[in-house]
């Protein structure tokens, strides 16, 4: 039982507890209920929500515990399947039955009658409850079945389980640029252009046996860095979009403009030609916005001549419900920024040389910050997309909760690789260390949903925390793997 009982549960209990039906209870095979006694609630305790009911099913008398969901599948998703503390249920009542089952299990395998209590309510009782239900789950987002009980689980245990998470996913990270810097260069050799899809790539990269030798081509890093950066910045609505414009717009072709005078232009120009988004100026009035356009327009006539790799549709890229800030079109802004100081001020080798300077953590951290974190200016400063001018200017294309993203997601196990492969031993300690004591200032609200179940609301601050929340909710709680999480045999057995 949860101790924030949510206002459609209220709903729920009262109705129970009155036996507020237009229709008297049967079970799916005509069996009369009749509820002799509904038991006390239970308010304080975990388990089920109601104790010591009394039920006639039919002709046999029942006495237990009842368990009140909003919907069928909560026995499950809310873990009662796996708890020992419901064994006592002998009836499981739910708003709706959104499965078809007319029965639950307990955790020791005995069959339990769940009956669907929106089949005998009133019509305007149970639309009431169904959009306090719906108004509830927009805001939910995830959920984990151990909600009601990990508590019983020792803190630092929860945490030394999410801190080997932790270590595993930044391991994943490290393993997906090893194996796109393979692609790059196999690519690279073969003189082919982006895209190229894996299924593509013939028997010997795949058997191949790659080098150091292999990677010392500094511009493979670098699209490798531009590729990774950008994937970071399309969150998870624009993610794939973002990493297949950098694919489009390799970082050689941009590279070929670096000695115009208005080059930071020309890189804007180039992203939005290939994302596809670059409108046509009949459709506008303001002045502001028709310049612009213009200046893009004398610059992609440029690029046009040399551009003859794929472009992506306006169609493909996600603006529906993010907040202007969080538009794609600000995004490539600061990414074109980005790309700017790669080329220009030598950025990843900057990055790289944080790490040489300084054993002071929170140095390293506050110079890494600088150099990814990104302020507005020029047209996008005052637009959020082409002609919609923003309520108030924009302070950052890049701010510090997406740097630290950037920082923890990508600079650090782009860096540990790095010096790894080129037997800087050390340094990539170093890497590792910074990401055991980093604090980022980010939120996410998986990572609030998971540290808050799990009672350690002050521990996600911890990156290496943080990110093992995320790898546990994907590896365990979403494909539903209890018994395979340490958290999860310590709490269900």
């Amino acid at each position: 039982m949860e101790k924030n009982i949510k206002i459609y549960e209220k709903f729920l209990y009262e109705i129970w507890k009155d036996q507020q039906f237009e229709n008297e209870l049967v079970t799916r095979d005509g069996d009369k209920i009749n509820v002799l006694d509904t038991g006390q609630q239970n308010r304080e305790l975990g388990g089920p929500d109601f104790k010591n009911v009394r039920i006639k099913i039919g002709n046999i008398t029942y006495n237990g515990d009842v368990e009140i969901d909003s919907n069928y599948s909560d026995w499950k998703n809310h873990g009662h399947n796996l708890n020992k503390r419901y064994n006592s249920v002998i009836l499981h009542a739910s708003l709706n039955n959104d499965s078809g089952h007319s029965f639950v299990y307990t955790q020791e395998g005995r069959k339990v009658l769940s009956l669907p209590l929106g089949d005998f309510l009133e019509r305007d009782i149970r639309t009431r409850i169904q959009d306090a239900i719906l108004k509830e789950r927009k805001n939910r987002i995830n959920k984990m079945p151990c909600v009601e009980i990990n508590d019983v689980m020792d803190k630092k245990k929860k945490i030394d389980f999410i801190f080997e998470l932790g270590i595993l996913r930044f391991k994943k990270k490290r393993a997906k640029i090893i194996e796109r810097l393979k692609e790059l260069k196999y690519l690279r050799e073969l003189n082919l252009k982006e895209p190229v899809i894996k299924y593509e790539l013939d028997e010997n990269f795949y058997s191949r046996k790659f080098t150091f030798d292999d990677f010392k081509d500094a511009d493979i890093w670098k699209q490798l860095f531009y590729e990774q950066v950008f994937e970071a910045l399309g969150y998870s609505n624009n993610k794939a979009e973002f990493f297949k414009l950098a694919t489009y717009a390799e970082l050689s072709f941009i590279k070929k403009f670096s000695d115009q005078q208005n080059f930071f232009l020309f890189i804007e120009a180039i992203l939005f030609h290939a994302a596809g988004i670059t409108p046509g100026s009949d459709s506008f009035e303001d002045e502001e916005t028709l310049e612009y356009l213009k200046k893009l327009k004398e610059c992609r006539v440029q690029i046009q001549t040399e551009y003859d790799c794929k472009i992506l549709n306006a169609e493909d890229w996600h603006f529906y419900k993010h907040r202007p800030a969080n538009f794609p079109t600000l995004r490539i802004a600061g990414g074109a920024e980005i790309i700017y100081r790669m080329i220009k001020e030598d950025l990843v080798a900057k990055l790289i040389n944080v790490f040489h300077a300084s054993n002071n953590y929170k140095k390293i951290n506050k110079e890494l910050r600088t150099h990814i974190i990104v302020k507005s200016k020029g047209y996008w400063k005052k637009y959020y997309n082409f002609g919609q001018q923003i309520r108030m200017d924009t302070k950052y294309f890049i701010g510090l909760s997406r740097a630290d993203e950037i920082i923890v997601n990508v600079i650090l196990p782009f860096s540990s690789v790095y010096f790894e492969m080129f037997g800087k031993k050390e340094l990539a300690k170093k890497v590792l260390a910074l990401y055991v004591n980093y604090f980022q200032n980010c939120e996410n609200n998986l990572v609030q949903e998971v540290s808050s179940t799990l009672l350690l609301n002050n521990a996600s601050k911890r990156s290496i925390l943080y990110q093992g929340m995320i790898e546990l909710f994907r590896c365990y709680c979403s494909k539903a793997k209890c018994m395979e999480c340490v958290i999860g045999k310590s709490v269900f057995n």
